[in-house]
């Protein structure tokens, strides 16, 4: 198994940017898949990125071109760079990651606020 650890939540103005840290407790250079979600209040939780091993990501499409993950194997973190961030992004965020022939591991979450 593997415990992640989200930091670099808070609050920020409408345009802002803040930068999402998940530190995992051990190497994380095989596991394939991690990524972000969020959840808002009163909404499920959804997928806002994710990326592979082999550096592939995806986007949910309300933040492509505003967020970018990132993984760092010689720091086992994984990153999620929020610019131009709206109202609309404010959530408690998510690490998540797939592990093989386990259930998905989850970080405690972080909360981001953005006021208007």
């Amino acid at each position: 198994q593997v415990q992640l650890v989200e930091s670099g939540g808070g609050l920020v103005q409408a345009g802002g940017s803040l930068r999402l840290s998940c530190a995992a407790s051990r190497s994380i250079s095989s596991i394939n898949a991690m990524g972000w979600y969020r959840q808002a209040p009163g909404k499920q939780r959804e997928l806002v990125a994710a990326i592979t091993r082999g550096g592939s990501t995806n986007y949910a499409d309300s933040v492509k071109g505003r967020f970018t993950i990132s993984r760092d194997n010689a720091k086992n973190t994984v990153y999620l760079q929020m610019n131009s961030l709206k109202p609309e992004d404010t959530a408690v965020y998510y690490c998540n990651a797939n592990l093989p022939l386990l259930p998905p591991a989850w970080g405690q979450g972080t909360q981001v606020t953005v006021s208007s």
